[in-house]
């Protein structure tokens, strides 16, 4: 039996986990909120390791794991900012983030070609610390253990690289694009 279907499967739970982690945000219910983002995280992990490990990658799991990302992150993000739990201008830079790095997809789709994403290092760590901080923001909610001064250092983290990781893709994108062109003319 062949299993490169697996990958894609543990990127499409991911998108099924976003609804029940909204509506546990939104229920107060963190415990679940954190089973939840616990589950997406694993199955994220599990999903990159076995595409590189095993070859088992895909053009559809090219699309479906940064969109299954995508919408964990943001959705929660403007969960948090609207109960209140994260800034609003910060939401507000993650999803305008996500938001001009799909935008930059279409366009680059629609007048270059076949786009091959690949994140940079400082979208990474950037995808890692925004993580790190709805974990931290969702941890202290169910229990308020942690310094706000810890808080507010990640979510500085969190907007510094998120301002950076853009500039960086549409920069990267750019020349991609110029010289995309310049080898078609």
């Amino acid at each position: 039996m062949r299993w490169s279907w697996l990958p894609n499967a543990l990127s499409i739970s991911r998108i099924l986990l976003v609804p029940p982690s909204v509506l546990a945000l939104l229920a107060a219910r963190y415990d679940v909120t954190l089973l939840c983002f616990g589950c997406a995280a694993i199955s994220d992990g599990l999903d990159g390791w076995l595409a590189k490990t095993f070859g088992w990658t895909s053009r559809l799991g090219k699309i479906l794991d940064p969109i299954a990302d995508k919408l964990l992150l943001v959705s929660l993000y403007l969960v948090l900012a609207f109960l209140g739990l994260v800034p609003i201008w910060l939401a507000a830079a993650v999803v305008l983030r996500d938001a001009i790095i799909v935008l930059g997809a279409i366009v680059y789709r629609l007048l270059v070609g076949y786009i091959e994403g690949h994140p940079t290092a400082v979208s990474k760590l950037n995808t890692l610390l925004q993580l790190l901080f709805v974990l931290t923001v969702v941890v202290h909610a169910q229990w308020p253990i942690l310094p706000i001064s810890v808080l507010t250092w990640l979510g500085a983290m969190v907007f510094v690289t998120t301002v950076v990781s853009g500039l960086d893709y549409v920069l990267t994108y750019a020349r991609e694009a110029i010289r995309a062109k310049r080898v078609t003319t």
